[in-house]
């Protein structure tokens, strides 16, 4: 909690005490969300206290404050990952400082494997629902000044913003695909193996993040919004490979900063 407020304190003072409304969470290859964004301030995740560094390639690690659609937002350009090495604590470390920033929402996307056959590279996924494959986030002593021991995540993707969501991509003309995300450990690519078990536990698409912040913003109450990229299809031949996911992240992250907007302008 002191670590939390110190970070609070320090991002008040550079920023003349900015109090976004909305906290976005930009995956790989998706940073250029940040051009939607009348910027005021950036922060160099470096010189928060106590924030952690993003360490992969395609994630900047600044931390942007300004307007997006007439409401004022924060945006983490880079987020952080079980798999550099980092404690679940530190993962979800800037998902309680946005929230105590004053955040009513949460949004959160990311470049993702497709499971279901029916997707295509570089289909937008709503996420409707998560399994997860991580350590969650919550083990350990609970913080109560956050929230419950035992946190209920019926509606943890908010079906209310959905909705909206829905309804704003057929007025733009913006093809959706629904689905369940699964949240693995990484730093690998899945087998074929894994990707036919992701396919027959539910899962439409498989990632490296997300669900860790998801889980904790619902300990805060936080509603949340989840859209994945559909990088690469898992079930065919093609092999993993980390700039070509950048690359299909940066193409389709021009709808998904349209539809972002405009979600965000109508909250």
């Amino acid at each position: 909690m002191e670590h939390i407020l110190k970070a609070c304190k320090a991002i008040q003072e550079a920023t003349n005490n900015f109090q976004p409304e909305v906290g976005i969470i930009l995956g790989t290859g998706l940073g250029g969300f940040v051009d939607s964004i009348e910027v005021e301030y950036r922060l160099e995740y470096k010189d928060i206290p106590n924030m952690p560094v993003s360490t992969v390639e395609g994630h900047k690690g600044c931390l942007i404050f300004g307007t997006v659609g007439g409401k004022k937002v924060v945006a983490m350009q880079g987020r952080f990952h079980y798999y550099e090495g980092y404690a679940m604590k530190q993962v979800t470390f800037p998902v309680r400082v946005m929230a105590l920033l004053g955040i009513k929402y949460l949004f959160v996307s990311n470049a993702a494997g497709g499971v279901n056959t029916s997707f295509c590279v570089g289909d937008l996924m709503v996420i409707t629902d998560h399994i997860n494959l991580l350590p969650n986030p919550l083990i350990g002593p609970n913080m109560a000044e956050f929230g419950p021991r035992f946190v209920d995540m019926h509606d943890c993707y908010n079906h209310a913003v959905i909705a909206k969501a829905t309804a704003i991509a057929e007025r733009e003309h913006i093809k959706l695909q629904y689905g369940v995300y699964v949240g693995t450990t990484g730093p690998t690519f899945e087998t074929q193996a894994e990707y036919r078990y992701f396919k027959a536990i539910g899962g439409d698409a498989v990632g490296m993040s997300t669900v860790p912040e998801i889980i904790v913003a619902r300990h805060m109450n936080v509603p949340c919004f989840g859209m994945s990229v559909i990088t690469n299809c898992g079930l065919s031949d093609e092999k993993g490979d980390h700039e070509d996911v950048q690359l299909q992240g940066q193409k389709a992250g021009v709808r998904m900063a349209r539809l972002f907007t405009e979600l965000i302008r109508e909250l």
